[in-house]
């Protein structure tokens, strides 16, 4: 099966925001400079995130009370396919993903068609907290038992999702475990793989006068949340020592043109990023 290339004009970038006044205009305005389609789904703030924004060339969809980034997302998804996009960003409104990044994910798309891809926090790991860190990486872990692969950054904001796997309409769980779940129904409906991007971490630290609003994940409930969703669901399909074999033999895929994570793909040329 062939996939046509896609383009900065294919892609539709969603970002879920709830009280994001703090960082979300710079968000918008650097989504807009890599695509010119931005849809923005204000989940019920009370800061004036939706005022921050008001001039500025892009869709709003708000919601009167909070409904969850899940919710969001799927709304996101449904907006964006109702308006012809073949592909959707996602990213969230506190600043912590650049948007300087889409390109990369896009380009990764194309040298991986039909693939979900992460933006995978492996650059400047230092920055990241350690507790969260070692949560990411229990969660891939975790998550692997679902998708019968290994992955990188499981829990990352920052992907693009090809129109397929947007359109699925019965991913079951709701905030921070629906990102989860798109990954496993994914995996189990469509036999969707993710494809990792090393893009940059960022958190408020001593060497830095950036600023961050506080998370809205928190580690101990929404882990526990994901754990206990996957760990049923595999529990339930059974075929543990098959799943585990699986996932032995789907090591994590790296897209990385600069050889730093990965060897660079067949046919591009070793770059360098200062």
């Amino acid at each position: 099966m062939t996939h046509p290339t896609l383009s900065r004009d294919d892609v539709i970038v969603v970002i879920p925001a709830l009280n994001e006044a703090l960082r979300i205009r710079d968000v918008v305005i650097g989504a807009l400079a890599e695509c010119p389609r931005v849809l923005v789904i204000d989940d019920g703030s009370d800061d004036g995130t939706a005022e921050r924004i008001a001039d500025l060339p892009v869709t709003v969809i708000r919601h009167e009370t909070r409904m969850g980034k899940g919710a969001s997302l799927r709304d996101g998804f449904m907006h964006s396919l109702r308006m012809g996009a073949r592909a959707i960003v996602s990213m969230d409104g506190d600043g912590q993903h650049l948007p300087s990044d889409i390109p990369r994910l896009i380009a990764a798309a194309n040298r991986h068609p039909g693939y979900i891809v992460i933006g995978a926090r492996l650059r400047r790991r230092s920055q990241q907290p350690i507790y969260r860190r070692l949560a990411n990486e229990f969660a891939d872990w975790g998550i692997a038992w679902g998708t019968g692969y290994q992955l990188a950054d499981s829990q990352s904001g920052q992907r693009l999702y090809p129109a397929a796997v947007a359109a699925l309409t019965d991913v079951p769980g709701e905030d921070f475990v629906f990102e989860a779940q798109i990954l496993i129904s994914a995996a189990q409906q469509l036999g969707t793989r993710c494809v990792s991007v090393p893009i940059e971490s960022r958190y408020k630290c001593v060497h830095s006068d950036e600023q961050f609003r506080p998370s809205h994940f928190k580690p101990l409930r929404d882990f526990s949340r994901i754990t206990s969703h996957v760990v049923f669901g595999v529990l339930r399909r059974g075929g543990v020592p098959d799943m585990y074999r699986r996932i032995r033999e789907n090591p994590v895929v790296i897209d990385d043109p600069t050889g730093e994570f990965a060897p660079p793909p067949m046919g591009v040329v070793q770059t360098r990023s200062s």
